[in-house]
């Protein structure tokens, strides 16, 4: 078994710095504010050849009201599942009121504990650690600078020689595995209950406060024997309304998760209808090239007329979208519609990773050319000789042939719509790429080369006279 490690401790102590030294990734949000982390964070590290899983959590003080309760909850799930728990303390702050209510919490569930004293640079190691022995528990204090490295190796050594060794770890421990989805959309639009919901448990922080994610967080689960991770992002709004430097963080993560996504799932809210967010939430999707599958959140307790007026709005601002991308109408509160999503996700991952033949792809253009022929370029009708498959995620065609590079925009898109019926792609975009060959009787093919070519044999010419 993969040993788990649990980071635990008061807000901005540097969890999520050694979270970040430990797994050697950026992976966690750091910044100088105090409960940045809201939900846990898995990520993947190795020692030599031993890998271990390190959990994030938020800052916990064991007097929680609200927003910071629902983040304490999150934190006392990773205790309970870790097989050891790092408890960080602040040797610039000293011993806390705090640090006293969260030792007592972790002798009560009885794991193994290592009290890591951060920030401990340009201190007296001893002098500081000694404050800590009053704390009370199992072992003795560890000084570590997490922002320098220093101390981190020592203290995973240390923790990791607990663990009997096992010879089958090695490929045990996966952040990233099965189909990537990524929840994305405005914020309180309901991403996070969609998360809870698809995974049957309270797995992220939810609360009625636009914000409340402020991570990309990366959750693997498997539903009727099929992998997956779910990524719940943070809520993207209009630039003009973001401040602070954190959220500006939290966007680039949105982003990343998407970039790093095989199905992106756009939640919109029903109660507001389509906005301009919307639609550039829609856009980074599509530039991307990532699988869109469109769910409409809170659709229970509207009114007719009201769903009505939803329809036509998505009729009239996002009908592009209705011939490969699914729709669905849910209640991520309710599970209303919910378990939908799967066969539209399922098969959007299908077609976006689908290997089609060569001479399928080619039998399907010449058929579209027959159908419709391509229009003349300066006198001369373009020719597409032979089509193949150049990528995945989405999928991309290679069309060669002649003067293709001057197709106007309406014949690429026949031919897109022409191999999406034929190849029963839905969920995903289709690119193409135009390859023109060289005429070999054209006079000015090789201009730039013999240009090149005389001006050395000018160059060695003028040489030898001098000589």
């Amino acid at each position: 078994m993969t040993p788990v490690i649990a980071l635990v401790g008061r807000p901005n102590v540097g969890k999520s710095t050694l979270f970040n030294r430990l797994t050697k990734t950026r992976d966690a949000l750091v910044a100088d504010y105090a409960g940045l982390t809201r939900d846990r964070k898995y990520g993947d590290g190795k020692l030599g050849d031993r890998p271990y899983i390190v959990v994030d959590t938020g800052g916990i003080s064991g007097f929680e009201e609200g927003l910071d309760a629902e983040m304490a909850e999150q934190s006392f799930a990773a205790i309970d599942e870790a097989d050891a728990v790092c408890f960080l303390v602040d040797a610039q702050d000293g011993v806390t009121a705090a640090d006293h209510r969260i030792a007592q919490l972790l002798r009560e569930k009885g794991k193994p504990t290592w009290l890591v004293v951060n920030k401990t640079d340009g201190y007296d190691e001893d002098v500081v650690m000694a404050d800590f022995f009053e704390l009370g528990l199992a072992t003795e204090p560890y000084p570590i600078a997490a922002s320098h490295n220093r101390g981190v190796r020592s203290l995973i050594e240390e923790v990791l020689e607990s663990f009997p060794e096992d010879e089958n770890l090695d490929d045990q421990a996966s952040e990233h595995w099965g189909t990537r989805i990524a929840i994305v959309g405005r914020p309180n639009v309901g991403k996070s209950t969609l998360v809870n919901r698809m995974l049957g448990e309270e797995r992220v922080v939810v609360y009625d406060h636009p914000g409340t994610t402020m991570d990309s967080i990366y959750i693997p689960y498997e539903r009727r024997e099929q992998k997956y991770t779910l990524i719940d992002t943070a809520g993207v709004r209009r630039r003009k309304n973001v401040s602070e430097a954190v959220e500006k963080f939290s966007i680039i993560k949105t982003l990343q998760a998407i970039q790093d996504s095989n199905v992106a799932v756009l939640v919109l809210d029903a109660r507001d209808g389509v906005v301009e967010q919307d639609l550039h939430m829609l856009s980074f999707v599509l530039n991307a090239g990532r699988s869109l599958v469109i769910a409409i959140n809170k659709w229970d307790g509207m009114t007719p007329d009201d769903k009505d007026q939803v329809k036509e709005d998505l009729d009239r601002r996002m009908n592009f979208l209705f011939d490969w991308a699914d729709i669905h109408f849910i209640s991520a509160k309710h599970g209303t519609g919910v378990g939908e999503l799967y066969q539209s996700i399922d098969h959007a991952y299908e077609c976006a990773y689908a290997k089609w033949q060569t001479n399928r792809l080619t039998t399907i253009l010449e058929g579209a050319i027959e159908q419709h022929q391509p229009p003349m370029v300066n006198g001369r009708r373009v020719k597409m000789r032979y089509a193949h498959q150049g990528g995945s995620n989405p999928p991309i065609i290679v069309v060669h042939g002649n003067q293709v590079e001057k197709l106007p925009g309406s014949y690429k898109r026949y031919l897109e719509n022409t191999f999406k019926k034929i190849l029963k792609v839905r969920g995903t975009p289709i690119r193409f790429e135009f390859r023109s060959g060289d005429n070999p009787f054209d006079p000015n093919r090789d201009t730039g080369k013999r240009k090149r070519d005389s001006s050395k044999f000018k160059q060695s010419k003028t040489q030898k006279r001098r000589r």
